[in-house]
């Protein structure tokens, strides 16, 4: 891949000399006991030498079908803390949670730590236990019923939305993130913990080089649904704070926090994004976006560039419903009819205005929490992390792991590397 360009020129052919003497790679599964490691002898080898733990093993997709998300994002946590604590020599486990465990809550949002059981609008009942029974025992019945598999897929999706909403949180993924931070304070017991919450993570600002990102995600739905002409008009607050953080910088940032936490023998929790030191408006991404694909159009399946113009922002459900509704959802139903009489002559174009409405009508649904949230993450661990880093008698090469926000010019960023980046190495 790209992302190891820069080792491998760095190293050459003593590459896989390198590698074969500093990385062992494992293969376990986090959903499991042990990790999944059915090999005893390598399990008691890695106890034995094993000094830093680090989880990142996360589903991240928002709706995703609720038993997945629970076994990786909740359960799985409980297994790497239980497979942490057997390490003779651990001096950190590093936890990546993410800053959205919060859910839609406004003002400024504490480094604080989420207690078992605890909801975000007070509905009583929240049980991690009794929600892997519940996904047990509704993929019982489902299976008695002989459901197909797709059934299966959207019925277990709808649940974990489900229980999401009941107690407060927007979607299955960061209802699930926030569990999993609710095992580490309950099982803790005196293991020195590092719970790092980033904020939306974008593409590389530095390292290994300016614009790398994998996948799309986040904020590049958006992008790409833009560029290639499917979105005209979209939800949210032209004022609305979105919390952006380089992926380099969340890494620099887990490298330093696990270095200042070994061996303290206590937990301390990072909010790792900007919102406070380096605040980005709604309003700026669109511009930046109007302004770099009217320069740079994304070319489509027939060679021709895709234009942009300014996109509809509607500040209400209700507005952006009603709008809809008239510029593309009863047309599109004038569409279904004509290409009815005539025989499916218009099925080709009907089918392509189902996709964009359906493309549009799910982005809106899955981030309309983040569109108009009100909050801003309070760094103030993250801050004294940066400036202990910083300061005299500190080992730590900070130029080597920055991860300070504020050096980021988001105009320059975004026109010059992330949305570049994003056509480089996400959209082909």
């Amino acid at each position: 891949k790209p992302l190891f360009r820069v080792l491998k020129k760095k190293n050459g052919k003593n590459l896989e000399k390198v590698l074969s003497e500093r990385v062992k790679v494992v293969a376990g599964d986090i959903t499991c006991e042990n990790l999944g490691i059915k090999d005893s002898e390598l399990l008691h080898h890695m106890w034995k030498e094993v000094d830093i733990v680090i989880n990142l093993a996360a589903n991240t997709k928002f709706d995703e079908r609720y038993d997945v998300s629970l076994g990786i994002n909740t359960l799985g946590v409980k297994h790497v803390l239980s497979f942490s604590k057997k390490c003779n020599k651990l001096k950190t486990l590093v936890h990546v949670s993410t800053a959205y465990v919060c859910g839609e809550k406004g003002g400024l949002i504490l480094e604080n730590p989420l207690k078992l059981g605890e909801t975000l609008n007070g509905t009583c009942g929240l049980d991690v236990y009794s929600e892997k029974k519940l996904v047990d025992q509704t993929l019982s019945n489902l299976k008695a019923d002989d459901c197909s598999d797709d059934y299966v897929k959207t019925a277990m999706a709808d649940l974990g939305i489900k229980r999401a909403r009941k107690f407060g949180w927007p979607n299955t993924y960061v209802f699930t993130k926030a569990m999993g931070e609710m095992l580490i304070e309950e099982l803790k017991e005196n293991l020195p913990i590092v719970i790092l919450r980033p904020s939306i993570v974008t593409s590389t600002y530095k390292e290994p080089f300016p614009g790398w990102a994998e996948g799309i995600r986040t904020i590049d739905s958006l992008a790409v649904g833009y560029a290639k002409g499917r979105i005209t008009c979209f939800l949210g607050d032209p004022k609305t704070i979105l919390d952006l953080i380089p992926a380099d910088m969340v890494v620099n940032a887990m490298i330093v926090s696990m270095a200042a936490q070994a061996n303290q023998e206590s937990q301390t929790i990072y909010h790792v994004g900007s919102s406070v030191s380096n605040p980005l408006h709604y309003a700026m991404l669109q511009d930046f976006g109007q302004t770099y694909f009217s320069s740079n159009p994304w070319i489509d399946k027939q060679g021709r560039p895709v234009v942009v113009g300014p996109v509809k922002v509607l500040n209400s459900m209700e507005s952006f419903h009603r709008y809809f509704s008239l510029q593309y959802l009863i047309p599109l139903k004038g569409l279904e009819i004509v290409n009815t009489i005539c025989c499916d002559y218009f099925h080709g174009m009907y089918i392509e205005m189902c996709r964009k409405t359906d493309f549009v009508l799910r982005l809106v649904e899955l981030y309309r929490p983040y569109l108009f949230f009100k909050g801003c993450f309070d760094d103030m661990n993250t801050e004294k992390l940066r400036r202990a880093a910083g300061g005299n008698g500190s080992c730590v090469e900070t130029d080597l792991f920055y991860f300070d926000p504020k050096v980021v010019d988001w105009e320059e960023y975004f026109l010059k590397i992330h949305l570049p980046g994003v056509v480089k190495y996400v959209f082909k």
